[in-house]
């Protein structure tokens, strides 16, 4: 009996120790638990990865389970209930809004061009830089097919354009800075961000493009090993500026593409993407920590926070889940 008595007192003494570290833990957040499941677009990977990684540390009662596939695979999992959330970097399309398609602008980024370094025409590149009717004749009409004739020289040495072959919110927004979509790209297909970014690396005549994300090494905050981000030339003068360059390092181009020195096309804002308003107290969570604490990981991570009108639009669709 007495042996008893004692077990039944360890026990006891165990819970209630159990009890008061949890109560001890600032973090916790009320012991908010649940799952959470996000899929698509290669561009809000790395950032979303971040939020995923802080809202954890604060909420360990929460498993989230994150993955890329490409903006199109977001929208059809999120839409077919596969997941909570859809990453999409592009804009959301009447049609998927019929369906349900709910979406929150999270953060904004932009796509640039990419070539080869070592590529001869490296310098020309940064000198003249690309204008968006010379982008046209490389992947939408195939007029330009060599060097010489993009750069202006008698250099017959053929453009090996890539494009993706995967539905995305990177092609798309490319695409529609020259008013069209991804359909009329033109150039061999590679999957996925990564994909391409090394398809261009390998070739030292390739021409391709890819999100900032990918463009730029996250460490040392400079374009990725092989890659030179080439300029685009806005006032179609033929000659990149001072004022036009501002490619070296990543810093420099979120800052650029924050004061609106970059085009939108192809800059443009990401979203996650429910299938309605939705109901789970740990996806609204996470959403509204996006919307407010989650901002000061955009800067670090290389994206740039939204207005503050776009953050409130975005929590105002979360009223009814209160």
């Amino acid at each position: 009996m007495k042996k008893t008595i004692t077990l039944l007192s360890a026990i006891c003494i165990l819970a209630m120790c159990v009890s008061c570290g949890k109560k001890q833990n600032p973090q916790s957040n009320g012991g908010l638990t649940g799952e959470i499941s996000i899929s698509g677009a290669f561009a809000l990977y790395p950032l979303a990865v971040k939020w995923v990684e802080e809202f954890q540390k604060a909420n360990p009662g929460v498993r989230i389970d994150i993955s890329a596939g490409g903006a199109g695979k977001g929208m059809t999992d999120v839409l077919a209930n596969v997941v909570d959330l859809g990453m999409v970097s592009r804009e959301v399309y009447p049609p998927e809004l019929e369906k349900g398609a709910l979406p929150f602008a999270v953060t904004k980024d932009a796509v640039v061009i990419t070539v080869n370094t070592e590529n001869p025409h490296a310098a020309a590149m940064k000198r003249q830089g690309i204008t968006k009717e010379e982008a046209y004749k490389i992947w939408i009409s195939g007029e330009i097919k060599t060097w010489g004739q993009l750069l202006g020289t008698a250099d017959n040495t053929p453009i090996h354009v890539y494009t993706r072959s995967d539905a995305c919110g990177a092609a798309e927004t490319f695409a529609m800075w020259m008013g069209k979509k991804q359909e009329d790209l033109q150039g061999t297909a590679v999957f996925g961000d990564p994909g391409l970014a090394n398809a261009v690396q390998r070739d030292k005549l390739a021409i391709g493009f890819n999100n900032i994300g990918y463009a730029y090494d996250e460490e040392s905050r400079k374009p990725n090993t092989g890659l030179f981000v080439f300029p685009i030339d806005r006032d179609n003068d033929g000659n990149i500026t001072t004022e036009e360059y501002f490619y070296d390092t990543k810093d420099d181009f979120v800052k650029a593409v924050a004061e609106d020195k970059y085009p939108s096309p192809p800059a443009r804002d990401l979203y996650l993407v429910s299938n309605g308003v939705p109901t789970s107290p740990a996806v609204v969570a996470f959403l509204k920590y996006i919307l407010t604490d989650g901002q000061q990981e955009c800067a670090p991570a290389g994206y740039i926070s939204l207005s503050e009108n776009k953050l409130q639009n975005g929590l105002s669709k979360l009223k009814s889940t209160r």
